[in-house]
Parts: structure tokens; sequence; C-alpha cells
């Protein structure tokens, strides 16, 4: 397994993957999966504003994807991003996230973020469990916050400090 930049050429496996997730899952509120033009923006754009998006493949096979992005839209939060790890449904128990997370954290302090959330749908107890051993730390539990196949979801947050987290201030301010 190799674990690399995302491309413009992935964005067909990425939106396959994604849509399983949409489909099957509460790892994601959505109850549409994207496009595949929604899906090559995204790449686009995290890669343009120098957020990693990578892909995790075997063989040529993408076996999952990971990425980053400011955690909300507003100035202040320029050094907060939030993860999103998905993998392809044959493939979990692997080790594919835990990769796919420990190359994320470090290439997102490389792009500048100070802090990392996690935003995790409250029936996705092995992706607690992953970013509690990359080393997160619960940050709070949001209860019925989603609604997706007729039921209520907790939401979880995890937080992880990067680089120098906030014993410092950044070298620029948003």
């Amino acid at each position: 397994m190799i674990i690399r930049a995302a491309h413009a050429q992935d964005a067909e496996a990425i939106a396959a993957i994604y849509a399983h997730h949409v489909r099957h899952g509460t790892a994601t509120f959505d109850t549409a999966p994207r496009t595949l033009p929604q899906t090559s923006a995204l790449i686009a754009e995290c890669t343009a504003r120098g957020w990693p998006f990578l892909v995790a493949e075997n063989d040529g096979f993408t076996l999952g994807y990971a990425y980053t992005a400011q955690y909300r839209d507003r100035a202040g939060y320029a050094f907060a991003c939030e993860d999103s790890i998905y993998l392809h449904p044959d493939h979990l128990g692997q080790g594919i996230g835990k990769a796919l997370l420990a190359a994320l954290l470090p290439a997102a302090a490389a792009a500048g973020f100070r802090q990392m959330i996690a935003v995790i749908g409250g029936d996705e107890a092995a992706s607690v469990a992953l970013h509690a051993r990359q080393g997160f730390r619960h940050a709070g539990k949001m209860q019925s916050l989603g609604r997706k196949f007729g039921r209520w979801i907790d939401v979880i947050t995890m937080q992880v400090a990067l680089g120098t987290g906030d014993s410092e201030a950044p070298l620029r301010e948003p």
C-alpha cells in the first residue's frame, strides 16, 4: 500500500467510496452522494488551498482517502481543520485508516493548521478508536444532532494539536 496526494484522476474512485458511506453509514450525514464534478471540485479546492488530500492505494486500486479542510469558513478558524477519512467497504479493519490518519496529521501541520477536529457520527465507534489511538482527545458530544435512516444520531467531537499547537502565535494572523 502507498499513500500519496490525490489527483483529478482519483475522483471516480473517491466518489464511489463516499457514495457507499452516504447510502449505508453514519460517517456522513449527506443523504445524496457527491457527483463526479463535485468530487473533482473538492480535490481541486483542497489542492489549490494547500490542504492535504491523500489516497491509499494498492496496485492502482483505491483503498481509501483522507483530507482536511478548514474547520469553518470564518477567518478566525484559519488554523483549525477538520479531517475526513473514508475507506473502501471491502477494506475496513486492515490498518488503512490508521495509515491515512498518520500521514494526514503531519501534512495538515505542514499546511499551517494547528488544531485538527474530528466530527464523528455517534455510530462510528471504529472512528472514535482510530482517532484516540492517534492522540485525539474527546472534546464533546452533541446529542441527536443529525438525523439519518429515520433516527437521531449523536455527534462526537475529538481534537488534537498539530505542530506547536497553541504554544506560540502563528507567523501570520488570518
